[in-house]
């Protein structure tokens, strides 16, 4: 894994390469960063759920500052996956139409995963695509939705199951408005983290298994290392495969596929929740169900299933989960985005670092591994 390269003690700033090139800024008190990722755009579309109003103000006065004549358009949105709907899309692009957004313009979304992911929907979207700022204002979404250029809306059918690929212009992850964020919010953003150390950053593992997890908040140098180092391990397993095509020939690393270890069961639980459930506290089930499966399917060292549930626990994540019947997850698990056909595919461990897909499971190592959960 590439080491995050540090520019200032007060900010890093991590470069994503590829076809756009776009930097993610990590520190705290970053406002002033943003007209300079927005650039000379005369229109700005700020995307914020309802319950972030408060926050409004801060991130369009450097805006206007640095640019009077420029004209910031507030498209408020509900909170959570509730935005995540083709209705709120339709109403953004009808208002993005009303006011006379062209290519040279650009969105600016403030909030957490489910506005990132709705926001960079309707930019993709939106005369084929308008350049995206993302300014995360959860964990999850900094080391997860943020970066990387998935966007995607929910169906009845499922999570995330319309969407594109469109990388952002540039990434905020100002670690101050973590500042407010309650303290559940932030333990579901670690469980991206934790999935972040076992698919490819042993030492994220380590911070985790030896901070005091009540040291990880977000003005610990602890808590900002943990970031940069899981958004560092989605830049570099974006860039060699930014479209999820899989990985290198006969390397049998499954590309940006990785990166979704845990969440076949993880989005399978959050529909059967309605949504209910946090992502984060729903990956850290899904990864334990997968390293269960390996250990059955594939000969995971036990070892490493009973460190994938200290690792999660340590730090406040639930790591069993028995509101729905295996049958019901199973149904939801089959239309997931990595299934082939008929065929189930899951992201599982060889070891830390080191994961594979695992194709076409039984039936009795999966009903297996969800009993060892359950």
């Amino acid at each position: 894994m590439s080491e995050p390269d540090t520019d200032h003690p007060e900010e890093s700033v991590l470069h994503v390469g590829g076809a756009s090139p776009y930097d993610v800024v990590v520190g705290h008190h970053l406002a002033d960063h943003l007209p300079g990722m927005v650039g000379d755009a005369l229109r700005v579309a700020l995307v914020v759920p309802d319950a972030l109003e408060e926050l409004v103000d801060d991130v369009v006065a450097p805006l206007v500052e640095s640019m009077p004549e420029r004209d910031v358009t507030v498209l408020a949105v509900p909170d959570g996956e509730e935005a995540k709907t083709a209705e709120v899309a339709n109403a953004c692009w009808e208002a993005l139409g009303e006011e006379g957004f062209t290519r040279s313009d650009v969105v600016v979304t403030l909030g957490g995963g489910a506005t990132t992911d709705l926001g960079g929907f309707v930019a993709a979207s939106w005369l084929r695509g308008v350049r995206v700022v993302h300014v995360p204002t959860t964990l999850l979404a900094m080391v997860d939705a943020a970066v990387g250029g998935k966007t995607g809306i929910n169906t009845e059918a499922g999570k995330n199951l319309v969407g594109a690929f469109h990388e952002p212009a540039g990434v905020l992850c100002d670690l101050s408005l973590l500042e407010t964020l309650p303290r559940d919010e932030l333990v579901a953003g670690l469980g991206e983290v934790v999935k972040c150390g076992f698919i490819a950053d042993p030492e994220i593992l380590r911070l985790v298994e030896t901070t005091d997890p009540a040291d990880l908040v977000p003005s610990s140098p602890v808590l900002r290392e943990l970031v940069e180092r899981a958004v560092q391990v989605k830049i570099d397993v974006v860039v060699a495969d930014l479209k999820e095509t899989g990985g290198s020939s006969g390397s049998g690393h499954p590309g940006r596929e990785a990166l979704n270890y845990g969440h076949t069961l993880a989005h399978a639980i959050e529909r059967a929740e309605d949504y209910g459930i946090r992502h984060g506290e729903a990956v850290a089930v899904g990864c334990v169900f997968v390293a269960e499966l390996a250990h059955r399917a594939a000969g995971l060292p036990a070892e490493l299933v009973d460190r994938h549930r200290a690792a999660f626990a340590r730090v406040g994540l639930p790591t069993s989960y028995a509101g729905a019947s295996f049958e019901d997850l199973l149904a939801t698990m089959r239309v997931d985005k990595k299934s082939r056909g008929a065929t189930l595919r899951f992201v599982v461990l060889d070891d830390v670092g080191a994961p594979r897909i695992l194709s076409g499971p039984s039936e009795e190592h999966l009903r297996a591994a969800y009993e060892a959960i359950a």
